[in-house]
């Protein structure tokens, strides 16, 4: 297929890229941790460790899960929020030739029962905090060995002491919990496992590209997560396209390993995780936010030193512009401010490039793509509105239903192949079908158009489409609308039943100004929407559902209206 898209690479960005250089993963990290040793890798809690330490302490936990006689490639859950421990989890599992299975700590005890045992994980490294989730299902799940981590086990021995005293005591935010012990099951503090790890000798293991590095479970918004099946090379040529396409945005900085990247959005995302890993490419560090949804302490953080990248969800960009102190921050030296996970809006984009200067990059991705798709180009000096360029040795076709391609311009499903796209669905035979097509390129179920230039549009989700009268609707379209009008901070659109139309459009509208009436935002929408795409029904909220990621869910809204 012609590749429109290459023209418009920025200047010095390859068109493709060579994961081949790695034997795997695994090879890729061990590298990096010795050739950066002396380093910073992260900062929490004004708490800093070297890559070095990394290599020290992935190596004890690593050559500790191997001494509790767990087969090759066996599944290990983590189940840690923005922490060092979190860093030194998973590359010991990798380094230890087994498999990551990324757990949301949020997960309700059947969420986390699910994907326990959909994954069918042995074991499980969790933080304390939410072991009163893991006690309830346990039993009913293959786990056997569980590491129970603390908040302060990394941060030092007398200052993590207190901050895991404070935690447990004083906020009180781990419940009383009990695991049970029938059937062989162990468990083990963290810090106990590297101190027994310490003593023991990491076995090298076979590893190549094709091995499975994580199953990295899709959010859920469309039913039963899902787990993805990431291989060695999935990652690494994910994390080559990341650093191919964002170094550019980088040369004012120099040195690459001087990069300070804000880890704000949780690390057992697809999104943060990949530029986690392009940071341990690098040898720069990150600054890792515990608690993003705590503005307050956030904004102190951002405040401490200069950071140069700052990746987010269009809801985290939102609130950190709401926030009274967030003008008060030193934006002068950040580079890359990169938008994903969800459709980015006009208005938040021209209102943080008014406030840091640094324009919102919108990008686009999928857990099943490593979070690797298409981005619009790191020079650029404004929003545009699409998700960008596929980026190198990636392939994006626009087909309709039968699996054909599209006319440029002509809307169809967005599909994707390349390096970085998953094997598959784990265990999902009948999903791997018909996620699929015929000639190799993934169904996203992401509806776009692409221009004569290579670049995409998103027009929605095909679930989300809502039909009035006959004509298509896509929410994604009026959300981004009426963010432009003055007075919202966020909105959401659905669709619900309606006897004339089939369905007519229902805004849910967040304000920041009190006097701004349904009138007002309805008289908006006819100056800027064509008359079948007008809402029938505005209802103001105080905020919106949301997964942990930020994304806002639409089902609930339609499931409460």
């Amino acid at each position: 297929m012609e590749k429109y898209w290459l023209k418009s690479y920025p200047e010095g960005v390859p068109q493709e890229i060579h994961p081949e250089q790695y034997r795997s993963l695994t090879q890729l990290l061990e590298e990096s941790f010795k050739k950066n040793a002396d380093r910073p890798f992260s900062v929490c809690m004004e708490r800093w460790m070297t890559y070095g330490q990394l290599d020290e302490l992935s190596a004890a936990l690593g050559a500790w899960l191997q001494a509790q006689g767990l087969e090759p490639g066996a599944r290990v859950a983590i189940m840690l929020p923005n922490i060092p421990q979190f860093a030194v989890t998973m590359a010991a599992i990798l380094r230890a030739g087994y498999t990551c299975v990324n757990v949301n700590p949020l997960y309700t005890a059947r969420e986390l029962e699910h994907q326990l045992k959909d994954s069918s994980a042995t074991t499980i490294v969790i933080l304390e905090n939410f072991a009163k989730t893991l006690e309830q299902v346990i039993e009913e799940t293959p786990v056997k060995h569980v590491v129970v981590a603390s908040m302060g086990d990394l941060l030092g021995f007398w200052y993590g002491m207190w901050i895991t005293f404070a935690v447990r005591h004083l906020a009180k935010m781990v419940p009383s919990y009990r695991l049970p012990l029938s059937e062989g099951r162990k468990v083990t503090s963290f810090n106990r496992a590297i101190a027994e790890g310490t003593s023991l000798t990491l076995a090298s293991t076979p590893q190549n590209l094709e091995s499975i590095a994580f199953l990295q479970y899709t959010g859920g918004t469309t039913g039963l997560s899902k787990g993805a099946v990431l291989t060695h090379g999935n990652i690494v040529a994910a994390i080559l396209q990341a650093e191919a396409w964002f170094t550019p945005a980088l040369k004012r900085v120099g040195d690459v390993s001087k990069t300070n990247g804000i880890a704000a959005l949780p690390l057992y995302h697809i999104f943060a995780l990949t530029l986690c890993l392009l940071a341990i490419r690098w040898g720069s560090h990150l600054t890792l936010i515990p608690n993003p949804r705590d503005f307050g302490k956030f904004i102190e953080v951002l405040k401490k030193r200069p950071f140069h990248m700052l990746p987010a969800v269009n809801t985290l960009f939102n609130a950190l512009l709401q926030h009274p102190q967030f003008k008060s921050v030193d934006f002068s030296q950040l580079c890359v401010s990169q938008a994903g996970g969800m459709a980015a809006s006009e208005g938040t984009a021209k209102q943080w490039q008014k406030v840091t200067g640094c324009p919102m990059v919108e990008g686009w991705g999928m857990s099943e793509t490593c979070a690797i798709g298409t981005n619009n180009p790191v020079i650029s000096t404004e929003f545009s509105g699409t998700i960008g360029l596929p980026l190198p040795s990636i392939e994006i076709a626009i087909k309709d239903d039968e699996g054909k391609s599209m006319p440029l311009g002509q809307s169809g499903e967005i599909c994707i192949k390349g390096p970085n796209v998953m094997r598959g669905y784990y265990n999902q035979p009948a999903e791997n079908e018909r996620a699929f097509t015929p000639d190799g390129f993934m169904r996203t179920g992401d509806i776009g158009i692409m221009d004569q230039a290579g670049y995409t549009k998103i027009v929605d989700r095909k679930k989300d489409m809502i039909l009035v009268s006959g004509f298509n609707v896509f929410p994604n379209e009026l959300e981004n609308v009426i963010s432009l009008c003055p007075g919202v901070v966020e909105c959401a659109a659905i669709g619900v039943p309606d006897e004339k139309q089939g369905e007519a459009i229902k805004v849910f509208v967040v304000k920041n100004d009190p006097t701004l009436s349904e009138d007002d935002l309805a008289k908006f929408c006819r100056q800027n929407l064509t008359g079948y795409k007008l809402p029938k029904y505005i209802e103001f909220r105080d905020d919106l559902p949301k997964t942990n990621v930020g994304k806002i869910l639409r089902r609930e809204l339609r499931a409460a209206k």
